[in-house]
């Protein structure tokens, strides 16, 4: 992760896209970052394989800052993302 100091209990937002497949994740993710402050984080928890490459892909496409994976209590990686604009 690139920043140790944020984890899942500090998102502003969680998307639970468990059990979808791509582009899914990426399209809920694109959906919803306006919804949150210019600053915040979300977490889009996923358990599709292709989340791994496509989350990072999508941030540096969009200059979103992503910011790693950390692991949720139940529910796989939660892919975390600042919204930077």
């Amino acid at each position: 992760m690139t920043d140790p100091e944020v984890g899942l209990d500090q998102a502003a937002l969680v998307l639970d896209t468990v059990g979808r497949r791509c582009p899914i994740p990426v399209i809920e993710l694109a959906k919803h970052i306006g919804t949150v402050p210019v600053g915040a984080v979300i977490a889009v928890l996923s358990d599709d394989e292709a989340a791994r490459v496509d989350i990072p892909a999508w941030c540096e496409m969009r200059a979103q800052q992503y910011l790693g994976a950390a692991d949720s209590p139940t529910r796989g990686p939660a892919y975390l993302i600042r919204r930077v604009s």
